[in-house]
């Protein structure tokens, strides 16, 4: 089948309807893992980081360093707390609506890291103080300095997001459909094809 742009989907390859099963739970038990370990990450640092002395990790390379950050992934936005839940919430409807139409297992992971990730940050701005669309997200992972100076402090969920955007631009990249289908490019008819053929 000939595609826009000079791609080509294969007939084999071409998409079934709704979703499928597999595809879904991955994304589902990608989504919960994801947020079952930001969340007891969380916990761990909470109780036993004290934010005044950062815990040191080979050989300065990695730092636990506890923050309450009320902006975005990375500390940004911190003066727009209010405004992140309802994008995350943007974020899982969109998600949602792509998953009824879902049969790509590496597109499941991608999307399930994104949506763990959001809902991992939305949990603590849900239930931590100051309180319900206020709360402060927790991070702690420092690269290269204790205190974020060289790279913003983060946390799982931030990185389970950045991993499912990198992937999922790849996927793209790489023309590999939500739907299970791969898009290739057309080869080009040369001169010397053309002559064969007739």
């Amino acid at each position: 089948m000939q595609a826009v742009g000079g791609t080509t989907l294969n007939a084999d390859e071409q998409a079934a309807p709704g979703f499928a099963p597999r595809a879904v739970a991955v994304l589902a038990v990608t989504t919960a893992v994801a947020v079952a370990v930001d969340q007891w990450v969380k916990h761990l640092s909470t109780e036993n980081l004290d934010p005044r002395e950062p815990v040191r990790l080979l050989g300065g390379l990695i730092y636990l360093s506890l923050l309450r950050n009320s902006g975005a992934a990375f500390s940004f936005g911190s003066g727009y707390t209010w405004v992140f839940p309802l994008i995350t919430l943007v974020v899982v409807g969109v998600i949602v609506w792509l998953a009824t139409k879902l049969r790509s297992v590496p597109w499941a992971v991608a999307l399930g890291l994104v949506l763990g990730g959001a809902l991992g940050n939305l949990t603590d701005r849900l239930f931590r103080a100051p309180g319900p669309f206020q709360g402060h997200v927790v991070d702690m992972i420092s690269v290269f300095a204790p205190y974020g100076e060289r790279f913003a402090v983060f946390n799982i969920a931030d990185a389970c997001l950045t991993v499912g955007v990198c992937l999922a631009v790849l996927l793209e990249l790489t023309g590999r459909q939500r739907d299970g289908t791969r898009i290739t490019k057309a080869k080009p008819v040369t001169g010397t094809q053309t002559e064969e053929n007739a």
